[in-house]
């Protein structure tokens, strides 16, 4: 989940979070830059609006698991219960 207190917000700590899950070891410099690339607060929306952009090509497996595993509140490994279908039109559909 990349909203870890659930504030509706994406702050510097929740990026923290979200990239060291997935194998990133960002600075607090590096975290800085993307906090200011959004005009106001960060929400899923814009988000997805200012770094979807810049995610091309294609992760490894590994990666794109601990991406979706991020969704995984109940930690089921189950596919079916990573994402709902409300976070799928929202990842699917910018």
């Amino acid at each position: 989940m990349i909203d870890q207190n659930r504030d509706g917000y994406i702050d510097k700590e929740d990026l923290f979070e979200m990239l060291t899950s997935l194998g990133k070891n960002p600075t607090d410099e590096d975290l800085d830059v993307m906090i200011n690339m959004a005009p106001g607060p960060i929400n899923f929306t814009m988000f997805l609006t200012l770094f979807g952009e810049k995610l091309n090509g294609t992760d490894p497996e590994e990666v794109i698991r601990n991406a979706f595993a991020c969704f995984d509140e109940r930690n089921s490994g189950n596919a079916c219960n990573y994402v709902s279908l409300f976070q799928a039109q929202v990842v699917a559909c910018p």
